[in-house]
């Protein structure tokens, strides 16, 4: 018999627990309850949850402390949900490894879509995959060539890394100091001015509507998300 999705719920006020473990459980997913780091730590070696529903204000450590220790040992998606909703606290809790992040108060409706996604983008993770699909527009790694409409679309080496890079993380936020580490090393994760130049001739080449774009998708004052991809065939 095939074991449910199970879902990790680290979150000390019990209202939220009471509120969230129902609505999870009605969707089809086992719930396991944690109510401060110590206790999921020792839920994520003994329970094995598919993905983690962290609160980062918890009473004996700091929430983001918390991802670190489970990015370390787990791969497992992390969703985040928060009162903290300054930018800074977003940005920190993804740089340590978290895959979305929630303000509190939030509506059960979008909590269960980004459970969802964060699912799907951990099943359909591959570091080796070589082609992406997003409609009709394809990166195909292996031949370094991107088309849209079966034409080929003509980008610079670095343009088409940061194609790659938004393509391998796919549905998530990656950060303005995550994307320009990766891309042009720690002595530029501040030139966020710089990313931004970039992002917009990306768009210009692959959107069908720069102005509105739908495949490269800006978090305001945070970085940027990838539309997600065709499910692989």
């Amino acid at each position: 018999m095939t074991r449910k999705t199970r879902i990790l719920v680290v979150d000390d006020e019990r209202q939220i627990q009471r509120f969230l473990s129902p609505s999870l459980k009605m969707e089809g997913y086992d719930v396991v309850l944690a109510s401060n780091a110590a206790e999921a730590m020792d839920m994520m070696g003994r329970e094995h949850p598919d993905l983690v529903v962290l609160d980062l204000g918890l009473p004996d450590r700091d929430g983001k402390l918390v991802i670190s220790d489970i990015r370390s040992r787990y791969p497992v998606p992390i969703l985040v949900l928060s009162a903290r909703d300054e930018e800074s606290e977003k940005i920190a809790a993804l740089d340590m490894g978290a895959n979305d992040f929630i303000v509190k108060p939030f509506g059960v409706g979008e909590l269960l879509a980004r459970v969802r996604a964060a699912l799907r983008q951990q099943h359909g993770q591959d570091p080796e995959r070589r082609l992406f699909q997003f409609d009709d527009l394809v990166i195909d790694v292996e031949h370094y060539q991107v088309k849209r409409d079966g034409r080929e679309i003509n980008l610079t080496p670095k343009e088409f890394e940061l194609l790659h890079v938004l393509a391998r993380h796919a549905g998530r936020v990656l950060t303005h100091g995550f994307i320009l580490n990766s891309i042009w090393g720690p002595a530029h994760m501040n030139d966020t001015q710089y990313l931004r130049v970039f992002i917009g001739q990306l768009r210009q080449k692959i959107e069908h509507n720069p102005s509105e774009p739908t495949l490269i998708l800006t978090q305001p004052g945070v970085g940027y998300r990838l539309a997600e991809p065709n499910p692989v065939a």
